[in-house]
């Protein structure tokens, strides 16, 4: 096995999320994006003794579990969806397979294993996308979309995508052509010149309502592209071309309501969205959705599960977990827009969350006075420093952190509280396995788990875990 060595492989073993292996005389070989039974050309990008890792060139000859023969358009150009060559049934599978034995390995110990949940709806599920300005290739013209699969810097347009409702790919079309027209410069992330991020659009599944937001730099931080970039140079008429894409939007034919048309500016060098000022150019800047009998305010960058169907199955399961809440206090932490608060405040005593994005308190204080619940407190701040100032102690706690799972330091300090019972919900089950290992350590014991598809056609899932105190510390 040497580096930079060309090989034809079949996958076999894949864990989660979405890596396999090719057994070789010589030795194994990780390989990511993979798909068990795949026959696949490779290249060793990295080796340490009999272990390799390898980039797939190309699909030499797909697995016998891929008898989907109609897949997406930007299927292998985007990478979004990696199974959804298989046959939605075998995703489950396969799936739930990977996150049990990934919980198994980190447990160390049996626990009683629920199963895993199909999502209500396979395709046109997701309710937010952030789509990314770009080129497809250097010096190409203005694309919008996704990234390219291995790809930092490279944007397919994906307009025919099945994860979302076509009024997504109605929009994304609308503004890509608008843009196009006018030759107006995205913003490279490079050079930090340019003008155009991203676009953010998140559609209620029940409701239809539907929130678009142009996320740019600002007027100050615009600089124009270098000599010979097939883009203007010329200065920008900022008000003028924001009431053109306003217009643009509202002539379109769209099977929603579009409710809400934002203009999001930030300087920030990091890829990710970063909210230095919006702007209202129509309408208001919130959707609702309705979850479980409950009606939700949304805006531009609160967290609300993807897919509303699955959420609402994923939310039925963490109350079976909760069990019982009559007289009790509940803490949701990480509460993002308070939906698990006020859906576990039907029968709780009281509820607590605690948030560190102030428009998504904002958002859980504004959705509880709506929906008539009057025993929620929403607290923003972070959740390390929040509970230090809190004198009552809950009898249940939730934790529903962001993918990369709870702080080290953060979990320490909520074991110590002592709490009987921890209902722990995560988007990303190998950051459970870890924190499961710090509870282990805190006197905590998994005691059972399931898992939810909210993601189908791709490897991710959620898991929702039942962990109880065993020793007094």
């Amino acid at each position: 096995m040497k580096k930079g060595e060309i090989a034809v492989g079949v996958i076999g073993d894949t864990v989660f999320p979405d890596h396999g292996y090719i057994e070789r005389e010589d030795g194994r070989v990780l390989i990511r994006h993979a798909v068990p039974g795949r026959v696949v050309e490779y290249r060793i990008t990295k080796r340490w003794g009999d272990r390799g890792e390898g980039t797939v060139l190309r699909v030499v000859a797909p697995s016998p579990l891929e008898t989907e023969t109609t897949p997406c358009i930007h299927t292998g150009i985007c990478g979004g969806c990696l199974y959804q060559t298989l046959p939605y049934e075998t995703q489950v599978q396969l799936k739930e397979r990977q996150i049990k034995t990934l919980l198994q390995t980190a447990a160390g110990r049996p626990f009683v294993w629920d199963g895993m949940f199909g999502s209500p709806m396979e395709s046109r599920y997701r309710m937010k996308m952030e789509y990314s300005f770009g080129d497809a290739v250097q010096g190409g013209p203005l694309t919008l979309g996704m990234h390219k699969r291995e790809s930092h810097y490279d944007i397919v347009t994906t307009d025919g995508c099945r994860l979302v409702h076509e009024d997504f790919n109605r929009i994304l079309r609308a503004t890509l052509r608008y843009f196009s027209e006018r030759n107006i410069p995205f913003y490279h992330k490079l050079r930090h010149d340019g003008y155009l991020r991203h676009l953010l659009v998140r559609r209620g599944t029940h409701s239809g309502e539907i929130l678009a937001d142009l996320v740019t730099v600002s007027e100050g931080g615009y600089q124009a592209p270098p000599e010979g970039s097939p883009f203007t140079r010329e200065p920008l008429e900022i008000e003028g071309l924001m009431e053109g894409w306003k217009q643009c939007l509202l002539a379109l034919t769209l099977e929603g309501k579009l409710v809400g048309i934002l203009h999001t500016v930030t300087d920030s060098v990091a890829d990710a969205i970063l909210d230095q000022g919006t702007q209202t150019l129509y309408g208001r800047p919130y959707f609702e959705e309705e979850l479980s009998g409950l009606r939700f305010q949304i805006r531009p960058f609160s967290f609300f599960q993807n897919n509303a169907d699955g959420a609402a199955l994923l939310y039925e399961k963490v109350g079976d977990y909760v069990g019982d809440t009559g007289g009790k206090t509940v803490f949701d932490l990480y509460s993002g827009t308070g939906t698990i608060a006020q859906l576990v405040a039907k029968a709780a005593e009281k509820t607590v969350g605690v948030e560190i994005v102030k428009e998504a308190v904002a958002a859980a204080r504004e959705n509880a006075r709506r929906n008539g619940i009057t025993n929620c407190d929403f607290i923003e701040g972070d959740v390390l420093k929040v509970l230090d100032d809190r004198e009552e102690l809950p009898d249940v706690m939730i934790l529903d952190p962001p993918r990369e799972g709870v702080n080290p330091k953060a979990l320490r300090k909520l074991m110590r509280y002592g709490v009987p019972k921890i209902i722990y919900v995560s988007c990303k089950p190998s950051s459970l396995a870890r924190d499961l290992k710090g509870l282990r350590e805190g006197g905590y014991e998994l005691e059972r788990a399931l898992a939810v598809d909210m993601f189908p056609q791709t490897p991710g899932a959620e898991v929702v875990a039942l962990f109880r105190r065993t020793e007094n510390r």
